[in-house]
């Protein structure tokens, strides 16, 4: 049999066009609301333009956008008083579908058509989402020109003839379908048009009031702007939310053009973290509150608006983060956000201090995650001690350098997580003169490694992660205690009868006469993995042991244990070491601390 070669063009079929339109052109199908009345304001932006350049010499009038409900007639109407079309536009941009008439009008009013929403192609067949039939009644601009009627009943075939509209502007008339019946309701309309009309250029009306700020305060020169005006706006974003902590105003126009305003706002615990609190919109148009990439991942915890016509809209998310615009947005971003909180910091340090509670998640999330901000924020960034005294890194690192070097020549950093349950550690810590910095917040783990890696010879143990003589080893630390090696074989085995377990990790050492008879470590290698697999969500099932107990062989609570005759007693006394030492790391609750308090009545009743 001969081979079969051909060669040809595949044709491609239209008769599908409108199904795919109604299920697969938008995800959510309120959408349709955005596109006509974002098409209508493109309609008076235009005039507006041509207006300003001298190609119309007409009256203006008030420019507006109309959205009217027929809920007997099962109609949504969106009207604009704004360019309209000719017969031939209308041919030209509504019955070819995905043809962009603002692309076109931009290109040609390059200089003058910037403020030109419409830029999505399909948004006009977005209405056939909800509706079974649309009709376009249009009137141009031109005077010349008559007005048109298009009609189409959701497939292939439309009607065009000539219409007897007066009144320049575009009139678009959704006979809704079945699917679109939710539609059909007042309040679902206003909180579609309160979502993505909110802030729209030219005036929206509704319900017969206009629905929209037409200049929200993203677009006003921050010269011009008071406190107040800041914090209303943010209350008219979040009504609920607490009063932010302070806020960016961006405005730039090259390479890119960007505005917006962020607001820090008030974090206390990892129950007020929400992200998509960031709105995106395009020349006033809300488009999406999905902002990554788009923001930097630290600074999604912000709150607030921004708006360009330079984002990409309609693309996929690895487009987007190879986009040329998206990259320099998101670093611009991330320099005036260092920026400000410099500033606040120079200005007034006593002020960034009282606000660090809340602002040290953002920036501690920063410098975990973003190499460039690390290095801006390394001059803000404070530490905060157990007495409430912040420090900057340096000033910290020169603070406890001369006592806390070991002998390897690293600065070691203490710290605790719950002062209350380490208090006994954090004392043992101050009588050597070291500090303790309060290290509870829900980064800190994350914060605390990211510091070692990108500080030289500078490190951070817990007070609990060992006797407080190995926290800082140097090169003195070689103290005896006062046991026998006999006398340390046999507390550590009494020890181990006592809790009856052979396989508890126990050790003697030389420890201060001031210390606990028994002091309880956790080595900070185990901990750290334990607490960065909780923070992952997968924690660690199976480590070595976990606790370490030390044994205070210069304490003379231990020497009376071992001169004790009696062995119940010797084993009460043991117990009642071990439990104190589980209650200054604050582990003992519930039956075990009434048993504490009972052995404690009865050895003083002895």
């Amino acid at each position: 049999m001969a081979a079969i070669k051909e060669q040809g063009q595949i044709q491609v079929s239209t008769e599908n066009i409108f199904p795919i339109i109604k299920k697969f052109l938008y995800a959510d199908h309120e959408i349709f609301l955005r596109e006509l009345v974002s098409n209508g304001v493109d309609a008076c932006q235009k005039l507006k333009r041509l207006a300003s350049i001298g190609e119309f010499q007409g009256e203006l009038g008030e420019l507006k956008v109309e959205v009217i409900l027929d809920k007997e007639g099962k109609k949504i109407i969106v009207k604009d008083n704004g360019i309209g079309m000719t017969p031939e536009e209308v041919k030209k941009y509504i019955n070819q579908v995905a043809f962009s008439g603002a692309a076109e009008f931009v290109q040609r009013y390059k200089e003058a058509g910037n403020d030109i929403i419409g830029k999505f192609g399909l948004g006009f067949y977005s209405a056939f989402m909800v509706a079974d039939e649309v009709e376009l009644i249009t009137k141009s601009y031109k005077e010349e020109a008559p007005a048109v009627k298009w009609r189409c009943a959701g497939d292939t075939h439309f009607e065009i003839e000539e219409a007897t509209k007066q009144e320049r502007g575009t009139e678009v008339i959704l006979h809704i379908g079945k699917e679109g019946e939710e539609f059909l309701n007042k309040f679902r309309l206003q909180e579609i048009l309160d979502k993505y009309a909110r802030f729209l250029p030219v005036p929206v009306w509704f319900d017969g009031k206009q629905i929209n700020d037409t200049e929200p305060l993203w677009v006003k020169s921050p010269q011009d702007l008071k406190d107040e005006d800041y914090l209303s706006f943010y209350k008219q974003l979040f009504p609920f939310a607490e009063d932010p902590l302070f806020w960016i105003h961006l405005n730039v126009d090259y390479p890119f053009t960007l505005t917006g305003i962020l607001y820090f706002p008030k974090i206390t615990s990892q129950f007020d973290i929400q992200k998509s609190r960031i709105q995106l919109y395009c020349r006033q148009v809300f488009i999406t509150d999905e902002v990554r990439d788009i923001v930097p991942e630290y600074l999604m915890l912000l709150h607030g608006v921004i708006d360009s016509p330079d984002i990409p809209l309609n693309v996929s998310r690895s487009y987007l983060q190879s986009d040329s615009n998206v990259r320099k947005i998101n670093q611009y971003i991330t320099k005036k956000v260092a920026e400000k909180l410099q500033e606040l910091f120079n200005k007034d340090r006593k002020a960034f201090e009282e606000k660090w509670e809340g602002l040290g998640l953002f920036v501690k999330y920063g410098m975990i995650t973003d190499d460039k901000f690390f290095e801006k924020a390394q001059k803000f960034c404070l530490l905060k001690n157990t007495e409430g005294q912040y420090f900057t890194i340096d000033e910290y690192k020169q603070k406890i350098e001369a006592v806390q070097k070991d002998k390897h020549g690293t600065i070691i950093a203490l710290y605790a997580q719950d002062t209350d349950k380490q208090y006994t550690y954090i004392e043992a810590a101050r009588k050597r003169g070291y500090d303790v910095l309060l290290m509870d917040g829900i980064l800190d783990a994350h914060f605390i490694q990211r510091l070692e890696i990108k500080l030289d010879a500078f490190r951070f143990k817990r007070v609990d992660a060992d006797s407080v003589e190995k926290l800082i080893e140097k090169d003195d630390t070689n103290a005896t205690h006062a046991l026998t090696k006999e006398e340390e074989e046999k507390i550590i085995k009494l020890f181990k009868e006592t809790l009856q377990d052979d396989k508890l990790n126990i050790k003697v050492e030389a420890l201060s006469i001031h210390d606990l008879p028994v002091v309880i470590t956790l080595p900070e290698f185990i901990r750290r993995m334990k607490e960065m697999s909780q923070l992952q969500g997968q924690p660690i099932k199976h480590l070595p042991s976990d606790w370490q107990i030390i044994i205070n062989g210069n304490h003379s609570f231990i020497q009376k244990v071992l001169q004790e005759a009696d062995a119940d007693r010797q084993k009460l006394l043991l117990r009642h070491a071990y439990d104190l030492a589980l209650l200054s790391q604050g582990q003992l609750q519930g039956k075990a601390l009434h048993d504490f308090i009972e052995r404690s009545l009865a050895l003083a009743e002895k």
